[in-house]
């Protein structure tokens, strides 16, 4: 996948303060064309990074909520056109430039609006236009954020030994933003743009006010295990201003807003069964994760009831895992040497050995 670039100008975000509290600036550098960008440091600098960007898997719907890379979709009011979006005609006018000036005025622009981007560090930006012409005469626009490396110091000769680098980048975490989106070589999507991000901080996602993302995997499954709570609810208590229905309504929200959550014990197998089969209709790849004692366990949703169980054993959990072969990570454990005993055998250990415990008085 080749990229042949039209136009690159290189920017260098200039910034006080600590997190970018202070006062904010930018300087151009060079706006290059084809003829130019092909004798520059810069071309090594980038070489194979469009490429990389291009190729960059993305999900519309990501695993995790702050997955790196993302779609983003340009946003316009009904009944009206692409162009009534203030994003896309940021990067239109890159696409449509005539001539080196034209690019450079219109990156100006584009930098302008970036430096407004709350907490944007200083770094070199780099924005170019450059066409994949083994499929298409559509321009790309690839926008580069490289930020500072702190303390970089590089041997220089064997009399001064080393040389202090005032401000070095590196592409080692690039954040970037391709416009139009490729699903595929050659197929591009004029609605959608590409963005990676990674770090903690949310530059791009400030910086285009216009733009939205569709809901990560875990933020869909919170919302329909909403939803299927909330019929519940009415279901079970069709009176508003019920006391049982305002209890219940008031516990949920405690439920919904603690980071550490433990059992219900509201609903019945059944009932849970029913709401994961909804659930995973549109994403049957769904994990589930959940910390038993001292025991992780991370499974699939679906296998919820088939080959994951949870059950109560006098007064405590217990989780029943079922499947055809175990597969033990590198490293040896004494328990891979283990001939498995019968369930019932255990299950009835199990029940003695809480009953000797209660005869002798000792907690469990």
């Amino acid at each position: 996948m080749r990229f042949d670039i039209e136009y690159l100008s290189f920017f260098v975000i200039q910034v006080e303060g600590r997190e970018g509290q202070g006062a904010r600036g930018y300087k151009h550098y060079q706006t290059m064309d084809d003829y130019d960008y092909e004798d520059s440091p810069v071309k090594k600098f980038l070489d194979g990074e469009f490429s990389r960007i291009a190729k960059r898997k993305v999900e519309k719907n990501p695993l995790t909520e702050q997955a790196p890379t993302k779609i983003g979709t340009f946003i316009v009011e009904p009944g009206y056109e692409l162009d009534s979006n203030p994003n896309f005609n940021m990067f239109n006018r890159m696409r449509t430039a005539d001539g080196k000036e034209d690019f450079k005025n219109a990156c100006d622009d584009l930098v302008r609006n970036y430096l407004d981007t709350g907490s944007v560090r200083g770094g070199a930006l780099i924005l170019s236009r450059a066409k994949m012409t083994t499929h298409s005469d559509d321009p790309f626009i690839f926008v580069m954020k490289c930020d500072f490396e702190n303390k970089i110091a590089r041997i220089s000769d064997e009399r001064n030994l080393i040389d202090e680098v005032e401000m070095a980048i590196s592409t080692k975490s690039i954040k970037s933003i391709m416009y139009p989106h490729m699903p595929e070589a050659g197929m591009t999507e004029e609605w959608e743009l590409k963005i990676h991000q990674p770090s903690h901080a949310r530059y791009f996602e400030d910086f285009l006010k216009f733009v939205v993302y569709e809901q990560s995997v875990p933020e869909i499954v919170t919302e329909r295990v909403m939803e299927f709570v909330h019929s519940y609810v009415e279901e079970k208590w069709p009176d508003e201003s019920s006391e049982e229905r305002q209890r219940e309504e008031h516990d949920l929200e405690l439920w919904t807003a603690s980071d550490k959550r433990d059992l219900q014990q509201k609903w019945e197998p059944e009932q849970v069964m029913e709401a994961a089969e909804r659930i995973t209709e549109f994403q049957p790849d769904i994990e589930v994760k959940f910390k038993l004692g001292n025991t992780q366990v991370k499974g699939l949703l679906a296998d919820f009831g088939y080959g994951v169980h949870i059950t109560r054993l006098n007064g405590r959990y217990a989780v029943i895992l079922e499947g055809e072969s175990f597969v033990f990570d590198k490293g040896h454990s004494p328990i891979e040497l283990l001939q498995p005993e019968d369930f019932r055998t255990v299950a009835e250990r199990l029940l003695e050995r809480r009953e000797e415990r209660d005869d002798d008085g000792l907690p469990y």
